[in-house]
């Protein structure tokens, strides 16, 4: 299964990107606190060059909040100002409005000493696709300011949004780098939806996901699809576990077969959906360095 996804508007969108890095003071980068790493899109750093930085961690109500915090830490030791949020709320607006202040502090210095007063700050809001970023920018900005989607690819261009005279965002569509050398960065993209669906074989996925659940969240797997009465012995092979699974919620074939593909559809939706418990497909890497 090859994971690689980098359709024409993307470079569009990267182009865009580097043509108005020069018009914003400050780069906000959200990321999937469901995998941290994975959703950390190498080119970003490149293309914000000096820029302030702030980075959001979004979707935290679906994530693993012990590896939140282990998240937020790590990013905090490497000098980021780094905030968890579920994107649908606004309890973390005012943690982050003080973290623009605080990375702009200087900006608005320099401003003062030049006479410039009363110019608005300007942020460009990045990251990779459905990673939640137009439903941070309408729950940050109070309205629906820009279009939401379930799906990769709804922003294709950019879209400026005026919170208030202090504060300006622009909103980018999401990018993708073009080929992923690290396998399991593509499996965690492909698994929590950052990559288009039907570009996915999604029994393959789903035995992925199966495989990390019975290592890492195995009491979560059982109290979700394991019947009462029924005796699962963990780890076993995922094909198999598909199979019980299939099985166990009665999703069977005319003929009598599991249906393969509704079992693998409902693992994947269910962990999308937080309704197989809050999940996190990484942990911080030993020693506190990553890859970059």
């Amino acid at each position: 299964m090859d994971y690689q996804w980098y359709p024409g508007h993307m470079t569009k969108a990267r182009r865009m990107m580097q043509e108005n890095i020069g018009l914003v003071d400050l780069v906000i980068e959200l990321t999937d606190a469901r995998i941290p790493l994975s959703s950390r899109n190498p080119d970003i750093d490149a293309l914000s060059g000096s820029k302030a930085r702030i980075l959001i961690m979004t979707k935290a109500d679906l994530a693993d909040p012990v590896r939140t915090e282990a998240f937020k830490k790590y990013f905090e030791e490497k000098g980021w100002m780094v905030v968890a949020v579920d994107a649908r709320t606004r309890k973390a607006n005012d943690r982050i409005r003080a973290y623009v202040e605080k990375a702009c502090a200087a900006k608005r210095e320099r401003d003062k000493r030049r006479g410039i007063v009363g110019r608005p700050l300007r942020a460009m809001v990045v990251g990779i696709p459905n990673v939640g970023k137009s439903t941070f920018i309408n729950s940050f900005a109070g309205k629906a300011s820009a279009k939401t989607g379930n799906k990769p690819g709804v922003t294709r261009g950019k879209q400026w949004i005026r919170l208030n005279k202090d504060l300006e965002l622009l909103d980018t569509p999401g990018i993708l780098w073009p080929r992923f050398e690290d396998r399991q960065v593509g499996v965690n993209l492909a698994l929590t939806g950052a990559i288009r669906q039907e570009l996915l074989e999604e029994q393959e996925l789903s035995l992925e996901l199966l495989g990390f659940l019975q290592r890492e969240y195995p009491d979560l797997l059982l109290a979700k699809y394991k019947p009462e009465n029924d005796g699962w012995d963990l780890p076993m092979d995922s094909a198999e576990l598909l199979t019980k699974i299939a099985e166990a919620r009665k999703l069977i074939r005319t003929g009598g077969e599991p249906d393969y593909q509704r079992a693998a559809k409902m693992v994947l939706d269910d962990f999308r959906n937080g309704k197989t418990g809050r999940i996190t497909l990484e942990t911080p890497p030993a020693g506190g360095n990553d890859s970059e």
